[in-house]
């Protein structure tokens, strides 16, 4: 009867499981019901697999409770040795429910036999130290060797390798086997002790306590390889992070063993070597001269020509950089075509390494402006000019500005490799840096006089819509480095006649003129003719000169001429010829010959007294200061009595002219003595020792992690004139 119930009970399962839902119940074959990710609940129908247990006693099997198997998962060595057990896991990518208990429980009892090692390997290490130390300081070099790859061994384990660096006596004993052994296998083994200890500030300052830092300058010397890997990344550890470490490596004369590896091939050791010198260079002139005395730029040069390895090329250009802050060591990574050699790197997928190639190439410029084979360097210059980032702008237009100075073929393929339009878009994105727009402006200025292809230059700006964009930077206050180089910028536009309008629209007129008396006012108020006032590095004298030069071009033009005249500005030029600084007469002598030409001009020329000085600069030793005062002269006495014209008439009888008739002509005639000014002198950049966004480079190559090391930049931007070394 109750097997009946029993079969009746399957048959309507079974019957159950055939309707709509096609669900398994459960009841009987003990699936388990699983909730879906739509959030429905469902059964699979499968077999289970439990985990059997078998011993010698099959009938205790059944007998077996869940405790006892998970203690078999979980503490299997507590189990005997006969017990086996069959294992219920069916993916084997997945862990079962007991293997995820069972792991905390394997993690715990590892560290826990990792600790009792760890304190076995500390207390053996300390036992051991006192009969290896005095191993290692014994006379047969046999027994030391041995020692020493016994010491070897403990160090590669951090409990024993604490153990031995809180040894002063060991890690001396160390040092000393490594100075005196000539055996390679004993250096090789006392080398890597060090290089163990090394990853510890506590060994760090162990070696460097023993006298360490000495024993493994002199490793530098060792033909075999992994001796001179595990100096110098020794050496490498203890310069980036022990107290005394740099100032030790100079006196045991380690820069002198290091700079000769940089003939070594593999790039790994070289990365390291190149941040040592890196570290060692920084901030200390000695050093940079020695590197430069064992020809370390032309070693670094072949670094960055012929190496990929991203982390080598970086710390190489650290080097670099550093290095081109010295005036020496600067002519030497030029002519060794360091600028041609770090223009490679400016297009590659490393940003770090492109941000140091360009401002060490920044730092070069000044040097390498009759260098040859700049081409490529220059198109991919002007490429970067439509950079969004504020250091590539600044090195990128500081480059062109220092290569483009008093160059002409650079000139030329600047100016028709849309060089001009490039720098003109760069000022107007970052019209309010003057980190940006003062060597833009600069090299527009290079680019649009004394090259063949000047003429084109001065009308690209106006072409592209630029003359607004550069008038405007002449707007209040005034930051004297970018007015310098605009005004100079503006008077060679105004040569090309097709320009004259534009700058007369945009305002330039009434600017200079604010300018000129603004400078003017400065310059005099020291009221001493021997002293010079200077501003933002720029003396007011300049500012003076270049304002007054570019309103005597710009006065070439009728309307822009009554336009100068009627700013008032007739009583300061007279003022201006008594200046003791020959350009700033040349200058005002040459725009009231042109003022001149206007009779209403002419008269006010005279009433302001200008006869007599202009009388007196006929005998000057500048012909062109005496050309433009002849010629202010004879138009201003036109309308005057004979015994006036007889006056002038001897005066230039006394002067330069009298035996010149060239130069009675040009006066006559009012032809200008110069057409542009050459690339004049400009102030260089201020120092660039914290730029924001990467004023520190970290420095660190293998061991513990590196320091933030600033980098060096030097203010030597010339802007065609000799460089200005500025300290950081």
């Amino acid at each position: 009867m109750q097997m009946a119930d029993i079969d009746s009970g399957m048959v309507k399962v079974e019957k159950w499981q055939e309707t709509m839902y096609g669900l398994d119940s459960g009841i009987q074959s003990g699936a388990n019901t699983v909730r879906d990710d739509d959030g429905d609940y469902t059964t699979s129908k499968h077999y289970t697999r439990t985990t059997t247990v078998t011993t010698e006693h099959p009938d205790l099997d059944a007998h077996s409770t869940r405790g006892q198997r998970v203690r078999a998962a979980m503490f299997p060595e507590t189990l005997e040795t006969t017990t086996t057990f069959v294992s219920t896991q069916l993916d084997p990518s997945q862990m079962t429910n007991v293997q995820r208990l069972a792991e905390p429980s394997q993690m715990l009892k590892t560290a826990i036999v990792h600790l009792i090692n760890y304190q076995d390997d500390a207390e053996l290490a300390t036992r051991a130290v006192p009969e290896l130390t005095k191993l290692l300081n014994d006379e047969d070099q046999v027994v030391v060797g041995k020692a020493a790859q016994i010491v070897n061994q403990l160090t590669k384990k951090e409990a024993s390798r604490r153990a031995l660096m809180q040894s002063p006596q060991m890690v001396a004993a160390v040092v000393r086997a490594m100075q005196n052994t000539s055996d390679m296998e004993t250096a090789r083994a006392t080398a890597s002790i060090l290089h163990n200890l090394s990853h510890q500030r506590e060994g760090l300052l162990a070696i460097f306590k023993s006298g360490g830092i000495p024993a493994l300058v002199r490793m530098l010397s060792s033909p075999m390889e992994s001796v001179l890997f595990y100096a110098i990344t020794t050496l490498h550890n203890l310069l980036l992070h022990q107290e005394g470490a740099k100032m030790a490596v100079r006196l045991a004369d380690g820069l002198q063993k290091m700079v000769p590896l940089l003939k070594k091939s593999n790039p790994k050791f070289l990365a390291i070597t190149t941040d040592c010198l890196q570290l060692l260079s920084y901030g200390n002139q000695e050093s940079k001269l020695i590197i430069l005395s064992n020809s370390g730029p032309e070693g670094l040069v072949h670094i960055m020509r012929n190496y990929s390895y991203e982390k080598l090329l970086w710390t190489t250009s650290r080097v670099l950089k550093v290095l081109s802050v010295c005036p020496s060591n600067k002519l030497a990574i030029v002519e060794a075509g360091g600028m041609q050699a770090l223009g490679q790197h400016l297009t590659g997928s490393s940003q770090r390494l492109m941000q140091n190639c360009l401002w060490t190439l920044r730092n070069l410029s000044d040097a390498a402006t009759k260098q040859e084979g700049m081409d490529s360097l220059l198109q991919v210059l002007v490429g970067l000019l439509s950079s969004d980032d504020l250091n590539m702008l600044t090195c990128s237009t500081g480059i062109l500005s220092n290569l483009t100075c008093n160059n002409a073929y650079n000139k030329t393929l600047v100016t028709q490799g849309n060089g001009i339009e490039a720098l003109i878009h760069a000022i107007l994105r970052a019209s309010e840096k003057e980190d940006v727009t003062e060597p833009a402006v600069c090299a527009l200025r290079h680019l649009t006089s004394r090259h063949q292809q000047a003429e084109m230059g001065q009308n690209a700006v106006r072409k592209h819509y630029g003359i607004p964009a550069i008038v405007k930077l002449l707007n209040q206050p005034y930051y004297w480095p970018v007015i310098k180089a605009v005004v100079g910028l503006i008077r060679n536009l105004a040569l090309c006649p097709e320009n004259q309008t534009p700058l007369r629209d945009a305002g330039a007129i009434p600017r200079l003129v604010n300018l000129l008396l603004k400078a003017h006012q400065d310059a005099q108020k020291h009221g001493s003719s021997s002293q010079q006032t200077y501003q933002d590095g720029v003396r007011m004298e300049e500012i003076v000169e270049g304002s007054t030069g570019a309103l005597h071009i710009l006065a070439r033009d009728p309307i822009n001429r009554a336009e100068i005249a009627n700013l008032q500005t007739i009583p300061l030029f007279v003022q201006l010829l008594y200046s003791p600084v020959d350009n700033v007469k040349r200058v005002a002598a040459g725009v009231l010959c042109e003022l001149a030409l206007d009779k209403p001009s002419a008269e006010l020329i005279d009433s302001e007294g200008a006869s007599a000085p202009l009388m007196d600069l006929l005998h000057s030793n500048n012909e062109g200061i005496a050309t433009y005062a002849a010629a202010v002269l004879f138009r201003i006495s036109e309308d005057k009595n004979s015994d006036y014209k007889k006056r002038v008439s001897v005066e230039l009888t006394h002067s330069l002219f009298k035996n010149d008739p060239v130069s009675w002509e040009l006066a006559h005639n009012s032809i200008p003595m110069e057409a542009t000014y050459p690339d004049e002198l400009d102030a260089g950049f201020p120092v660039y020792a914290m730029q924001p966004g990467y004023a520190a480079d970290g420095g660190h190559m293998d061991g513990i992690e590196g320091v933030m090391m600033q980098d060096e930049f030097q203010g030597s931007m010339a802007y065609d004139r000799p460089p200005y070394d500025y300290l950081p």
